[in-house]
């Protein structure tokens, strides 16, 4: 039964194939419908993709970060400087030969165009320690130029914020109220957050903003990953101090669950919203095919072919409509989407952050999957019809 089952399937949708270019206006309106939405979709998903990558993939479980108790991110917390180093004398903070790899850090808010507009943005401009706090970061290399001096009004520009705004190439100075930066070099990170910010000194940083001798932030590298619980316990149980203890990567997940819960629904809607699309196209050109085929299919059911293989073949061709659609479209988004960098408004710290469109090997796949769905969803229907169509009604028709 079953051999004879496939047998029928397999005749049948030969002869839908065959037939093909007797309906190829159609099959392509089906075919570029699909293509379209899986474009759409992915290119909007890979916007989360990137985010999700600058953020939860450029933590460390090695590093750690220290924000005053109750903030929940680096605008909303303060230290004075007998906490900092309270902190840092934490017996589990690692250390090389020049010294404690920990950086005390602050954190501000500068208004500077965007390149593409002219518009001013906000964009992070971070003090840090210069020994410490690039060995803080997973992959640290300054691709051009030089590292600041410190105590001096020098700046260090991550390759996202030189590549999105105005003004920040080597070289150049950078106004910020009263204070002239000058841009003594480019860095880039594994495409972490810190390519986003503009990198200077912390003294003098809180000089030119006049915080005291105020941070907002310690980041320490551990001797290892497993001395964080460690490291959190000495400095929750000490009196002195008042704080929120994150291992880089914990801290990284908790600040873009906003932003890619907002992008993951955008991304849910339209891919709502054009599938229906889609799947009307798909339905159309299903219903075109079974009609242009509906003597043919009754010859056959009256020469003995079962009503489930007229449901199946014309499911496969659909399905086939789909997958030619999803793999097209996986094509334009992957050549038009991954890599190109853009910026958008990090909703914790309301600063610029910037990031690479990614389409990776999990979301082409899911664009496919979507894909065979919408030409399932638009050959269900059709066959149906046509495997229910009375033998001699579709033997009268034209």
């Amino acid at each position: 039964m079953l051999g004879n089952w496939l047998a029928q399937i397999g005749a049948v949708t030969v002869m839908n194939l065959r037939n093909v270019r007797e309906r190829l206006g159609s099959t392509l309106v089906a075919l570029f419908g699909v293509t379209g939405v899986v474009t759409v979709v992915v290119g909007v998903l890979s916007i989360n993709e990137g985010f999700r990558a600058v953020l939860q993939d450029a933590g460390a479980d090695d590093v750690a970060i220290v924000l005053r108790g109750g903030a929940t991110d680096e605008m909303t917390s303060g230290f004075g400087l007998n906490e900092t180093r309270v902190i840092a004398d934490a017996e589990q903070i690692a250390r090389d030969a020049d010294g404690l790899l920990v950086s005390s850090e602050l954190y501000v808010i500068i208004d500077i165009p965007l390149k593409s507009t002219g518009t001013a943005a906000n964009v992070p401009l971070r003090g840090v320690s210069a020994a410490a706090a690039p060995k803080l970061r997973q992959d640290f290399e300054i691709t051009e130029g030089r590292m600041f001096t410190p105590g001096t009004f020098e700046v260090i520009v991550g390759r996202g914020a030189a590549s999105e705004f105005a003004g920040l190439d080597v070289g150049q100075t950078l106004r910020s109220g009263s204070t002239s930066w000058l841009v003594v070099g480019r860095f880039r990170d594994l495409g972490s957050i810190a390519e986003s910010e503009i990198w200077t000194d912390a003294t003098v940083l809180q000089g030119a903003f006049n915080r005291g001798t105020s941070y907002q932030s310690v980041r320490a590298r551990l001797m290892s990953a497993q001395a964080f619980q460690a490291f959190k316990d000495s400095l929750t149980a000490d009196p002195r101090l008042n704080v929120r203890v994150f291992t880089e990567r914990q801290y990284y997940e908790e600040q873009s669950r906003t932003m890619t819960a907002i992008v993951g629904t955008v991304g849910a809607v339209i891919a709502v919203l054009m599938g229906l699309g889609a799947v009307f196209a798909a339905v159309n050109t299903m219903y075109s095919a079974v009609s242009a085929r509906a003597r043919e299919i009754a010859t056959l059911r009256a020469l003995g072919f079962g009503a489930f293989p007229v449901v199946v073949s014309v499911l496969v061709e659909a399905a086939l409509i789909g997958a030619a659609g999803g793999a097209l479209g996986m094509a334009i988004a992957y050549f038009a989407f991954n890599g190109l960098r853009a910026s958008t408004l990090n909703f914790t710290s309301f600063s610029q952050i910037t990031f690479a469109f990614t389409v990776t090997p999990q979301l082409a796949a899911q664009g496919l999957v979507y894909a065979l769905a919408l030409g399932l969803l638009g050959g269900l229907l059709p066959s149906v019809r046509a495997a229910r169509k009375p033998i001699i009604r579709g033997l009268r028709e034209l």
